[in-house]
């Protein structure tokens, strides 16, 4: 089915009948420079979603290795793409240049090479609107090189807004209002406050790949809490990949940030991602939203200030002490979870049978899944710091059972004894631990960045997409 007809009539149409700002900007005009004359301010704050200046206690918008930082991710991850390169997110301007440098995309040479499909695109440009309202479900297609030189312009003006006369909100994202529907939501009866969030919600969000042209799609059906898309996914037997060493069926969670929002205080007061991420600013008697999309915390004034009445110095040692909380107990899930693969593999390797496993791998399953959707939306530790600490219990709690009956199987082949973990106090020990050719790897992807890169960029110019 195509996407534009499957969704609520009037909404994703205007994507193709709505009428445009000025005659030389389409109602699918996916280079974000046709809008500067007329945007000005937002246009020049959108570039600075380039930047790299921000960090703080945790994260912000520098380019940071969370491989190097924490090996231990190697390990939850053997066998899947995560295992070989994750870096924390950067800004808007990044999301073609990093989805084309991670070795997460493989080093494909030609449209039909590589790990990856289409689906990998979905979030990372304008390109995608204009792609997804023309082609529909088409777009998921074949493998991901194969859009390479059509995908080329970052994250902007109309993955949110409609070309109108008012750029209103809405979303260029068809799974969205699919996962609305799906849930019992009407998109066309949200309002422009919701859609300050839901603009947003469109790609930070859980999903996943569905059916044999691996469809984006947001597992709603049953609710957005850790569990309920836990309970979605099991009973469609779904999984991401097989874990290397435990062999357990895996589910990677994304980014779930509008899932984690809407459980803090912000969320349930329907304060909008925008009015945080995006406050209001002044120029020379303009006011105008700050396209800039960073962390509160890099100017609390503008953000935080216009709602609490507390020192800015008070805000951030309440953050930083929840965000620490969060912290050391993702630590303990990870060293838990880390074991329980260990001790799954050691478990095979003595004889276990598929029948002695199945429980345990099950266990696993849930654990490292509630683990990782609690953590992996980055900003969930200062949206809701206590949901977060419910779902890292959970997953504690799992990976706990995991391991009880582990050690009751390995008692039966006369394994007693603790099992030795392995050194992966490095990226590196870690890598090299799950039989990663790093060198392979890292050489692979030069070619392909150095022979690759440039021709996609060529055609994009040669079509006018730039």
């Amino acid at each position: 089915m195509n996407h534009c007809r499957a969704l609520i009539p009037g909404v994703m149409a205007t994507l193709l009948t709505s009428s445009t700002v000025s005659a030389e900007i389409g109602p699918l005009e996916a280079r974000n420079r046709m809008f500067e004359d007329e945007f000005p301010r937002q246009y020049e704050t959108w570039k600075q979603t380039a930047e790299m200046d921000f960090k703080s206690k945790h994260l912000g918008n520098v380019m940071e290795d969370a491989l190097e930082s924490d090996p231990r991710l190697v390990v939850l991850w053997a066998g899947y793409g995560f295992s070989k390169d994750y870096n924390a997110p950067r800004g808007h301007m990044h999301a073609v240049t990093d989805v084309r440098n991670t070795l997460r995309t493989g080093a494909p040479m030609k449209p039909t090479d590589g790990p990856m499909p289409n689906a990998c695109w979905t979030c990372k440009s304008t390109d995608d609107t204009r792609l997804l309202a023309k082609e529909g479900n088409n777009f998921f297609k074949g493998k991901w090189f194969s859009k390479g030189s059509e995908i080329v312009n970052p994250i902007g003006c109309i993955d949110c807004h409609d070309p109108g006369k008012d750029m209103t909100l809405r979303a260029g994202r068809p799974h969205l209002y699919e996962a609305l529907k799906a849930s019992g939501q009407d998109p066309s009866k949200l309002t422009q406050h919701d859609w300050r969030t839901m603009v947003c919600a469109q790609c930070h969000v859980e999903y996943y790949f569905a059916g044999k042209d691996k469809i984006v799609t947001l597992p709603w059906d049953n609710g957005t809490l850790a569990e309920e898309v836990e309970v979605y996914y099991d009973n469609r037997n779904f999984k991401d990949w097989t874990h290397k060493l435990s062999k357990a069926p895996m589910l990677k969670a994304q980014h779930p940030g509008y899932e984690m929002w809407k459980e803090g205080v912000h969320g349930r007061n329907n304060v909008s991602c925008a009015a945080c991420h995006m406050p209001q600013r002044r120029d020379k008697g303009v006011t105008f939203t700050d396209h800039r999309v960073v962390s509160p915390l890099r100017d609390i004034q503008a953000s935080c200030k216009t709602c609490h009445s507390q020192s800015e110095k008070y805000l951030l040692e309440v953050t930083y002490a929840r965000q620490d909380q969060v912290k050391q107990l993702r630590i303990k899930t990870e060293d838990m979870l880390v074991r329980a693969h260990v001790e799954a593999k050691a478990a095979w390797d003595a004889g276990a049978s598929d029948k002695e496993m199945e429980k345990v791998l099950m266990l696993i399953r849930h654990a490292q899944w509630r683990w990782d959707y609690a953590v992996a939306s980055h900003g969930a530790s200062f949206h809701a710091p206590e949901e977060v600490l419910r779902v890292l219990g959970s997953s504690l709690d799992q990976s706990g059972k995991a391991r009880t009956e582990l050690a009751r199987i390995l008692a039966r082949y006369g394994i007693t004894k603790e099992i030795p973990m392995p050194d992966i106090t490095t990226k590196e020990k870690a890598q090299a631990y799950i039989g990663l050719d790093m060198e392979k790897l890292k050489a692979d992807k030069e070619k392909f960045k150095k022979e690759i890169l440039p021709k996609w960029d060529a055609e994009a110019k040669a079509k006018g997409l730039l």
